[in-house]
């Protein structure tokens, strides 16, 4: 009975502990707040383009689209805790995915003026509340919140204690590098949303690089083109797509497409980068002809564009970018933290001298 009593005693403390310490915290609306690594302006606050908008585009790719990869909300506090609260309207968890990286939120502080890891929010179904972070001293902190790479988000407030300030940010990155392309592109399969490659270029550089990934659908359809190259003040574009078209469509799609972009930014570099080789393809040999006639077949056309007389057009060949141990995936396709990590060490320096800017080793 005494047992009893002390289990109900501390279920109901542990209720009015919460309550106690929700009184403290003031939450604000995360649309009032700077988003970044968003292509446009328009359309629904967390969705990456303006669905709606786009009417010819594949249903899939409206779709995907609606997910907040690469998306973060920027802003300054001096608060000693950081909570949130969010909403996500898909239950179904992908088996090669984290949930944290799939549904969950991933703050980043700067500092020493470098972006730092701080706290993750762990989804919990479709209604979430985390603790980011906790305990942290009160001087300003500028911080970034990634959203979920595989879902998205309908709903976000950001919670900071009663006495602190929460402030809206300046986008701390500068440009527009539109990185289109696979599952790889969109974050599969990082641990969490920070560690999605296009974020990562973003922090190491301090230039804003687009998530525009599309999981298994970037085949480089021309109402896609139209629709990239409608987007205004693009620095560069990024095509890291080549895993998902057949060589049928790879020979079929890539000049139009890139024509496309090309009519309406005449003098943006736009950088091909050739499939990663799947590990799969290791003992499948299927898998391992397929990656290679891929890649060939974009080499090729590549080169027939350079005769057509197609300028500032660049091509980042597949050189080992997830090692040679056959330990970079999760899933013998997807690059895990490990994987990313190798195939940035791969691209870095390339898109370093194409773009003539400096990256964070």
């Amino acid at each position: 009975m005494k047992r009893h009593i002390l289990i109900l005693f501390a279920f109901y403390a542990g209720l009015w502990l919460q309550a106690a310490n929700e009184e403290n915290i003031v939450y604000t609306n995360a649309s009032n707040l700077q988003l970044i690594g968003k292509a446009t302006v328009e359309g629904d606050f967390f969705h990456r383009i303006d669905t709606a908008h786009y009417q010819n585009l594949p249903l899939t790719v409206k779709h995907l689209y609606t997910y907040s990869a690469g998306l973060a909300i920027a802003f300054k506090t001096n608060s000693s805790v950081i909570k949130v609260k969010w909403r996500v309207p898909n239950k179904k968890q992908n088996a090669n995915m984290t949930p944290i990286m799939q549904k969950g939120l991933d703050l980043y502080i700067r500092k020493d003026g470098i972006w730092q890891y701080a706290g993750v929010g762990i989804p919990q179904g479709i209604d979430s509340s985390s603790i980011l972070a906790e305990n942290m001293d009160e001087s300003e902190k500028e911080c970034l919140i990634y959203l979920p790479l595989y879902d998205e988000i309908t709903h976000l407030e950001i919670g900071v204690s009663k006495k602190s300030y929460l402030k809206k940010m300046d986008n701390p990155f500068k440009g527009k590098i539109i990185v289109y392309g696979s599952s790889i592109t969109q974050g599969a399969s990082a641990s969490r949303p920070g560690l999605a490659y296009p974020s990562q270029l973003s922090r190491s550089s301090g230039y804003q690089f687009i998530n525009m990934g599309l999981s298994g659908n970037g085949k480089m359809e021309l109402p896609v083109a139209k629709m990239l190259s409608q987007i205004n003040d693009v620095d560069a574009f990024i095509l890291d797509c080549i895993p998902n078209p057949s060589v049928d469509e790879i020979c079929d799609r890539t000049i139009n497409f890139i024509k496309t972009i090309r009519d309406k930014h005449t003098d943006a570099p736009i950088i091909v980068i050739q499939s990663v080789t799947r590990e799969k393809g290791n003992f499948n040999m299927k898998i391992c002809k397929m990656v290679k006639e891929q890649n060939r077949a974009i080499e090729d056309q590549i080169h027939l564009l350079h005769k057509l007389g197609f300028k500032n057009l660049y091509l980042i060949k597949e050189n080992h970018f997830l090692g040679t141990d056959h330990e970079g995936t999760v899933d013998g396709v997807h690059p895990s933290d490990l994987g990313f990590e190798r195939m940035l060490e791969k691209i870095k320096p390339a898109l370093a001298e194409i773009l003539d800017i400096k990256f964070r080793k």
